[in-house]
């Protein structure tokens, strides 16, 4: 049953609206809710009292609408509290505001929605409480209950909206650093290809150097051979020339 569920904002015990196709109206519900008795004919001091019950009732039934739910066939509504609180009351409430905190394992720092209901049932509670003292404070609290509700409405879809952005930023910025490994990865591919090609080239170039080289030192070596047995020819051919020569000379004296 919702009436059964566990609230820091008082109510009073849930009546019957419908029950079995029988109607109560809102008004017998309401005068049953605060225990008013309807009288035949009420003094004028018990119909004022009535008449500032009912207001300050109707003032706590804008603030607070009551709850209504269905089990089987009736039709069940329970309404705000309007019976005044003493101090014993506020020292109970934050008692039991101490132990729900505890009960139900609220964060005491960060963001905690367990930690914000309960404060939030708490102030609720203060808001009847000074309502039934003073309606006027408790409009007023209501307004600021409900700016401080909007302002934290308005900073949570801000929050909610800087979060889907942060995460659609780096959903771009993962699949744009899956796009660039992906292009790096092809240039290092063909980067691996065309190094393994100019080692190939460099292989196939110092070979045909290597080949030049010996070619040339064999060519050169030939060619020092050729010149060597060719001095070598002419100095046999002056030392064969010089022999005559000096004969001539001994003969000539």
């Amino acid at each position: 049953i919702m009436a059964a569920l566990k609230s820091l904002l008082k109510y009073d015990e849930p009546v019957v609206v419908r029950k079995n196709g029988t109607k109560k109206t809102m008004g017998t519900v309401a005068a049953e809710a605060l225990n008013v008795s309807i009288l035949p004919s009420p003094s004028p001091s018990k119909e004022k009292c009535v008449h500032t019950k009912n207001n300050i009732q109707h003032i706590l039934n804008t603030i607070f609408p009551p709850r209504q739910w269905t089990e089987g066939n009736d039709s069940w509504m329970q309404q705000v509290s309007g019976a005044a609180s003493t101090r014993e009351d506020v020292i109970q409430l934050g008692e039991m505001l101490a132990k729900q905190l505890q009960q139900r394992h609220a964060r005491e720092t960060g963001i905690c929605p367990v930690r914000r209901e309960l404060y939030t049932q708490c102030f609720d509670e203060l808001i009847r409480q000074e309502t039934i003292n003073c309606s006027e404070r408790g409009l007023l609290l209501f307004y600021i209950r409900d700016e401080i509700q909007m302002n934290l409405a308005a900073h949570k879809t801000l929050y909610e909206s800087s979060i889907a952005f942060g995460m659609r930023e780096t959903l771009l910025a993962q699949q744009g650093k899956a796009d660039m490994e992906k292009r790096a990865n092809r240039l290092i591919t063909y980067l691996e290809k065309e190094n393994e090609e100019l080692k190939k080239q460099l292989t196939e170039q110092k070979a045909i150097y290597d080949a030049t080289e010996k070619r040339a030192v064999g060519r050169q070596q030939l060619e020092e051979k050729m010149h060597n047995d060719e001095i070598l020819g002419l100095k046999k051919s002056i030392q064969q020339l010089k022999v005559p020569l000096l004969f001539a000379l001994l003969v000539a004296k």
